[in-house]
């Protein structure tokens, strides 16, 4: 899907100018026309704009333009958040699936909007008044980050074989190590890697650099010789699919299931992105300071890598509920106790 030759006017110019001026990601902005879409949709059938019988994911946006956005009311975009929040399918590209969008995907929404009134009233000045200002975005529940423990880290490690295990384990190696991304690790280029370290575009188009130990260049080493030869247009990529190609994220999604269940780990519901939560767990468990971890990760905040101090706050709990003696109460009173006491 691209938002250039997809999106009608008054949304692209929009998306032209958080892509090229705001410097966001090229994925980032696809999501922020998904959801720009899929509002302006709701606005046309509920205003009766496209027959009843339009299935709502075929309807065009023929008829958005700038009139029909500052026409657009407080109370519609109440009403299209009520919608998505009771009858948008969670899993868009799945035959089954429940209804009513995530508190974190709802809060995506409401970003799109807010971004794209805050630009047409104050950056451009088309729109006078903005109907999402002071409009709250729904806080999600924190939970927890699942990760795996160091002796299930060394166990999948261990586990993986078959035609691509250079390659396969030189990925896991960077997730367990370096705390990248699915999308990060998928986008490295050979030109990306010295000898020490590896270069990392994050969100955002963001650069960081990561050192990378022995393990990460042992298993490195392990794979060049290894490496598919890319196809034309590919050469450049780190790491290659069966077909020649970049990986891809899906695949990587899929590698990394693929060996947790391999290594009997797919009963805690772990994923790629759980590697992440492990490398840092496991640095922070061992002495990494909060704020180079936040580097390391590619934060932009440090209440993001907060979290993972509340992970150990509970392994220490945990520690502390498990001991042996953690049952032991003491002794109840007997009468002669009492009796000596009150002789003192």
């Amino acid at each position: 899907m691209d938002y250039l030759h997809d999106a009608p006017d008054v949304i692209r110019d929009y998306l032209v100018y958080m892509e090229t001026i705001m410097g966001r990601s090229p994925k980032t902005v696809n999501e922020y026309y998904l959801d720009l879409r899929t509002f302006f949709r709701f606005i046309l059938q509920k205003r009766k704009l496209v027959p009843a019988d339009s299935p709502f994911d075929e309807i065009s946006l023929d008829k958005v333009d700038i009139e029909l956005a500052r026409s657009v009311t407080r109370a519609e975009i109440l009403d299209f958040l009520i919608y998505a929040s009771r009858e948008r399918p969670k899993y868009h590209k799945s035959l089954e699936t429940s209804y009513g969008n995530s508190t974190k995907t709802r809060a995506r929404k409401i970003s799109a909007l807010r971004g794209f009134y805050k630009y047409y009233c104050d950056k451009v000045s088309l729109i006078d008044n903005n109907p999402t200002n002071n409009l709250d975005i729904p806080k999600a529940q924190k939970a927890l980050p699942k990760f795996l423990t160091l002796q299930e880290s060394l166990n999948l490690l261990s586990s993986i074989d078959g035609h691509y295990k250079e390659r396969d384990y030189c990925m896991i190696t960077l997730f367990l190590n370096c705390g990248m991304r699915v999308s990060e690790l998928a986008g490295i280029n050979l030109s990306d890697i010295s000898e020490d370290r590896i270069r990392i575009i994050g969100k955002g188009n963001k650069e960081r650099i990561v050192y990378l130990n022995d393990a990460c260049r042992a298993a490195l080493e392990a794979y060049y010789p290894k490496r598919i030869p890319p196809k034309s247009g590919h050469t450049s990529a780190l790491f290659i699919s069966q077909q020649g190609k970049r990986i891809d994220v899906q695949t990587v999604k899929w590698i990394v299931k693929k060996n947790l269940e391999k290594c009997g780990l797919s009963q805690k519901k772990l994923s790629a992105h759980k590697l992440r939560h492990t490398a840092a767990t496991l640095m922070y468990q061992n002495g990494v300071d909060v704020r180079t971890l936040k580097e390391v990760l590619g934060h932009e905040n440090l209440d993001t890598t907060m979290i993972y101090t509340h992970i150990v706050d509970e392994n220490l709990k945990d520690a502390a509920s498990q001991n042996p003696l953690s049952a032991v109460k003491p002794p109840k009173k007997t009468s002669t106790d009492k009796d000596e006491e009150s002789k003192v």
